[in-house]
């Protein structure tokens, strides 16, 4: 079986003829920061009531959760939708702005990272790339910090 690098669109042919059409989804942007950004939106406001009463690092702590979550669930419904098509190794960073000067940064990686002790990680060619990154932007921090 020949497998291709281009993404799939999945189209729900059962539908009745009178039905409203969605557009066809497009494999990879089931997967990528905007869907699972609002998938982290929509479940921070359902649980509303529970995240304003947090403080700043439990906040933080949910939206990390809330990432994983709406990463497995979406990771889940790909499955579903395009079956045998392969979920893509992936690092994901989020840069949101945090007030003033600060700014928030998040990292998702698909497969998760595999710990090997002694502070060293294993990783995919862009989850590497991405700890890099969220390495140097840290040592650039630390650096202009007084």
């Amino acid at each position: 079986m020949q497998r291709s690098s281009q993404s799939r669109t999945c189209h729900d042919d059962a539908v009745a003829d009178d039905a409203p059409q969605l557009p066809p989804v497009d494999s990879t942007a089931l997967l990528g920061p905007t869907v699972i950004e609002a998938a982290v939106g929509a479940l921070a406001q359902r649980n509303q009531h529970h995240f304003e009463s947090m403080d700043d690092g439990e906040k933080a702590q949910a939206l990390e959760t809330w990432r994983g979550l709406a990463g497995d669930v979406l990771a889940a419904a790909h499955q579903a939708l395009f079956g045998g098509v392969p979920q893509p190794n992936r690092a994901i960073l989020v840069f949101e702005d945090g007030g003033g000067e600060e700014i928030a940064v998040h990292a998702s990686f698909t497969p998760q990272l595999q710990d090997l002790g002694d502070g060293q990680v294993q990783g995919t060619p862009a989850q590497i790339t991405a700890l890099t990154l969220l390495e140097g932007l840290q040592s650039e921090g630390e650096e202009q910090q007084p």
